[in-house]
């Protein structure tokens, strides 16, 4: 089964986090969640302590992890972090 996952949402959680998150070694923090841009700013990468997202070029996308749960509970944190900044 794919994951469908909004475009809209990763970049507005991105522009969250570093306009509200701090920066600790080149990275924004916020809520769990760190996000960082590649160095020409074509990919975003998010990420908590067992999930990475890179999110790139024409909105493709590769997740890891290693249980579907934990995909599952880092798609909330992005949720939230959207509804609450």
């Amino acid at each position: 089964m794919k994951n469908e996952l909004d475009p809209k949402l990763v970049l507005r959680v991105f522009e969250k986090i570093r306009q509200h998150g701090t920066l600790e070694d080149d990275k924004y923090y916020l809520d769990g969640v760190y996000g960082t841009t590649d160095f020409d700013g074509y990919n975003v990468f998010l990420s908590d302590a067992v999930v990475e997202l890179r999110f790139g070029f024409h909105n493709q996308y590769h997740f890891e992890y290693q249980h579907d749960e934990q995909r599952l509970q880092f798609e909330k944190k992005l949720e939230h972090i959207d509804k609450s900044y």
